[in-house]
């Protein structure tokens, strides 16, 4: 596997749960190829900046994902998290 990627390991998730929202999180952090721990991270932050809410559906946590906001970085600030999944295969956001 390369050492770097074009995307972060938060579009990584992004994209896991826009394709299933009800992605468990070893299975995110199987998929991104990092830990659970991280995973779970990711997802805290991701909810405390309003891109993802949790909701508990029995056991497990379903997502409820905002394509219409903005990416972060300034460069990125005129595009939307749905140009980005969609770019990137997603034809569904949770």
């Amino acid at each position: 596997m390369a050492d770097w990627t074009f995307l972060t390991n938060h579009a990584h998730v992004l994209l896991c749960v826009s394709k299933d929202s009800g992605m468990r999180l070893r299975d995110i952090a199987e998929a991104v190829g990092i830990t659970e721990r991280a995973a779970q991270r990711i997802i805290a932050e991701l909810v405390a900046d309003g891109y993802l809410t949790r909701e508990r559906d029995g056991r497990r946590n379903r997502y409820q994902l905002y394509p219409e906001l903005p990416l972060r970085h300034p460069l990125e600030r005129n595009h939307q998290i749905g140009e980005l999944l969609m770019t990137l295969g997603s034809d569904q956001h949770s």
